[in-house]
């Protein structure tokens, strides 16, 4: 089952989103819009438009300020990812040349700013303080998050604790604010709203743990950038800090990195089958999967309706994902 196929039935109101997406980024100047353009028709599954669509779902769907609420999210997931590919030295997403690597590290900075102002421009037009703050408390912890990434760039002594407040940070929280922000655009009750929020947070949680597995057992191919990047990049991930534990792997693996600006293809290569060797992915799968099920303990209390069964689809699906 691909993902798309569990909500085809938001294909209307997905497509009016994309539209508006499309609306938001286009800048008067034409290298912002060509490089902002080009980062949208790269695509993507849209996951964030998806859950504030879905949260609404339990309450009185009010469209347009879905919209504009599913619009800034994703905006800002977009402009994230300008940045990150600038800091990364990434060249390519999804199969594509970044915009980092055909522009510029100037340009896509700028990219990324634009792409953030239009997210918050998108957001004022729902006049609710509330929910411009949770935004913005999510933005500040956003920050953050990217910040502590770089600082714990080739450091194969943190915790795990701190593996998972950086991806709460990274992935999760813009997660859980899109179905905490749908779920107060359609009026639910504070606990509702806290519930949905929840369920966001541990698929969020579950979402980065699967992505961070598939680094080492997706092929380049599939993953449309180099098997292994992210540990190439520096960013110690929860299959790693698993693996460090077998004796034989971590001096393997800070040996190869002493100087990691010379690290070969041939020699991530074999960190890779070596980490394939530990247990560390099936490790990695369990704490996935203990996410997975707490998200859907959130759910018990919402009636059996068409957005729940979708959400339920979801979760089981994010476990079972290979790309």
């Amino acid at each position: 089952m691909k993902l798309p196929k569990t909500y085809n039935y938001l294909k209307k109101d997905l497509d009016l989103i994309e539209s508006s997406l499309m609306d938001a980024i286009q800048a008067n100047h034409p290298v912002l819009r060509e490089a902002s353009t080009q980062l949208l028709k790269a695509g993507g599954k849209r996951i964030r438009p998806v859950f504030v669509l879905l949260s609404s779902q339990f309450g009185k769907v009010n469209l347009e300020q879905i919209k504009n609420v599913a619009v800034s999210l994703e905006l800002i997931h977009m402009a994230t990812l300008v940045h990150d590919d600038v800091i990364d030295d990434a060249a390519l997403r999804r199969g594509m040349p970044t915009i980092k690597k055909q522009y510029g590290n100037r340009v896509a900075m700028y990219t990324g700013d634009y792409i953030l102002a239009r997210a918050l421009e998108t957001i004022t037009r729902i006049d609710n303080p509330q929910l411009h703050k949770t935004l913005a408390d999510a933005l500040v912890e956003v920050s953050l998050g990217e910040i502590q990434q770089i600082k714990d760039k080739y450091n194969w002594d943190q915790t795990i604790r701190t593996y998972f407040r950086r991806i709460k940070r990274k992935t999760a929280l813009l997660i859980a604010s899109s179905c905490k922000l749908g779920a107060m655009t359609s009026g639910l009750s504070e606990y509702e709203v806290n519930k949905l929020y929840q369920y966001g947070y541990y698929i969020g949680m579950s979402y980065q743990i699967i992505d961070d597995i598939l680094d080492f057992t997706s092929s380049s191919e599939e993953l449309g950038k180099p098997a292994g990047n992210d540990l190439f990049q520096g960013n110690v991930t929860l299959p790693v800090l698993f693996a460090i534990r077998n004796e034989n792997f971590n001096q393997l693996l800070r040996e190869t990195f002493t100087n990691p600006e010379e690290v070969t293809k041939d020699q991530m290569d074999l960190i890779i089958r070596n980490l394939k060797a530990t247990n560390a992915i099936e490790r990695s799968y369990e704490i996935s999967d203990r996410y997975l099920k707490k998200a859907l303990l959130t759910l018990k209390e919402f009636p059996h309706n068409k957005a729940k069964i979708t959400l339920e689809q979801i979760a089981k699906y994010i476990g079972k994902r290979k790309q």
